[in-house]
């Protein structure tokens, strides 16, 4: 019954703000502002054809690889710094001072120093993606709860034992929510790249309608954009329920009590 609510609440306000669309269009579409109908036709057109497999799926598979990199990478980092106050301390002024710089400031250099390929948009969003996760990372090893630190001291748990039993299940509400912010930045890094220098890609394609005013084409870019969004953010709302299920079922004993 719970998730039934849940799905109807998901799908009450697309409906809802597709109505109010319609209705304020129906007299007459403008030139910037496409019909819903018609947009959904365009939408099918430019979309569920070849360049699912030409543009689509090449920019999903960049994304895909910059998460893996930043998870990796920010999980290893953040683990090593939340746990060893030295390392902390030792490296706390540079984070600082990498993470005041925007990673698409950054494209013109990196343009330079790789070029124009894929590298380049999966670097681009690793620098992105990487801060959420580190900065989680730190913060959920150094707030883990004092009676299980104290627990794993007792039966020594140390080294790669205290890592994979104490550690990382100890920090991981806070790894995955880090993971979901990165989502949404690296899809947004995705596109930005793609329009600064690309020959494929989503971006590509919806700086390209843009420059040729093909607006209908433009704004299915648009609604492409937020449709992935809404489907990876799902998915992975589904993969860290399922990672999380003893602490959501702690949460609920607790809110019970």
């Amino acid at each position: 019954m719970r998730t039934l609510r849940q799905i109807a609440i998901w799908v009450a306000l697309p409906i809802i703000l597709i109505i109010l669309w319609w209705a304020l269009t129906a007299r007459g579409a403008s030139f910037f502002v496409p019909q819903p109908a018609g947009l959904f036709s365009k939408f099918i057109d430019v979309w569920m054809g070849e360049r699912l497999l030409t543009d689509v799926l090449p920019s999903l598979g960049r994304l895909a690889v910059g998460l893996v990199i930043s998870t990796i990478v920010g999980i290893g980092l953040g683990v090593l710094i939340g746990s060893v106050r030295w390392v902390r301390w030792l490296l706390e002024p540079l984070l600082e001072f990498l993470r005041a710089i925007p990673s698409t400031i950054m494209i013109p250099v990196l343009l330079l120093l790789i070029g124009i390929n894929d590298t380049m948009k999966v670097v681009v969003i690793v620098l992105g993606c990487l801060w959420p996760i580190l900065l989680n990372t730190i913060e959920g090893v150094r707030s883990l709860d004092e009676v299980l630190k104290n627990t794993a001291d007792i039966y020594r748990f140390k080294g790669w034992p205290r890592l994979v039993f104490v550690t990382l299940p100890g920090a991981s509400p806070l790894i995955l929510a880090g993971i979901r912010q990165s989502i949404a930045v690296g899809l947004i890094l995705l596109v930005v790249s793609e329009m600064f220098a690309a020959t494929d890609g989503i971006g590509y394609l919806i700086m390209n309608f843009q420059n040729r005013v093909a607006i209908p084409e433009m704004w299915s870019g648009i609604v492409l954009l937020g449709i992935l969004g809404v489907m990876l953010s799902a998915g992975f709302q589904l993969i860290e329920k399922r990672i999380l299920r003893w602490y959501y079922g702690l949460k609920e004993a607790a809110n019970d009590s």
